[in-house]
């Protein structure tokens, strides 16, 4: 999984509220249990029309957010069912992070374990986030999971809180495979401790 540290990029703005992962990556796509490809079909229903061209209206094929690395979303982002191709479409079309008031369990927590930083803040501060978003590509943040800041276009700093197990694994890029290989010397040694029983 891909460390992550420094987040510098475009941010994206979605207002919409109750975003559930079937918007994110509707159920017709979900047949493959691979990672990549899944970009393409992002936010499908709508990002494109009936007749497969792209919606000019939505943010994303817009020429300012087309590269966006952040999404701010409005509330309750990630309700719905559980799926794990949810962040995997997110990161395949190049999302590191997303920024709301409140997230869905399951989507908060599989964000992490694919990569993706789901940071919640008060409404307050999203609306500037909005705010700051909706400048476009000139208006960049810059997320700082280490110290645990986000950085406006203009300067203002925000600060989140995060869990600190959850900190450790996106700094570091471990997801539980990852977390299970930190313990491999450990688990060696108990394996030929058992295996010496066994032959005892």
């Amino acid at each position: 999984m891909e460390k992550f540290t420094i987040l510098e990029g475009v941010a994206a703005p979605m207002r919409t509220v109750n975003v559930d992962t079937d918007r994110i990556i509707p159920a017709k796509y979900l047949k493959t249990i691979k990672r990549t490809g899944l970009g393409k079909s992002l936010f499908a229903e709508m990002r494109y029309r009936e007749d497969g061209s792209e919606n000019p209206d939505f943010v994303l094929n817009q020429p300012a957010y087309r590269n966006a690395k952040i999404l701010v979303c409005g509330d309750n982002f990630g309700c719905g069912s559980s799926r794990e191709h949810a962040p995997w479409a997110l990161a395949d079309f190049g999302i590191r992070c997303v920024i709301s008031t409140s997230f869905a369990d399951i989507f908060f927590n599989n964000c992490a374990k694919n990569g993706i930083l789901a940071i919640t803040v008060a409404p307050e501060d999203l609306e500037k986030l909005f705010e700051d978003a909706e400048r476009g590509a000139n208006a960049t943040l810059s997320i700082d999971l280490e110290a645990q800041t986000i950085r406006g276009p203009d300067g203002g700093l925000l600060r989140f809180d995060i869990e600190a197990g959850r900190k450790h694994n996106l700094l570091n890029g471990l997801d539980e495979i990852g977390l299970t290989l930190e313990r491999a010397s450990a688990i060696d040694a108990y394996e030929q401790k058992l295996a010496q029983r066994e032959w005892a």
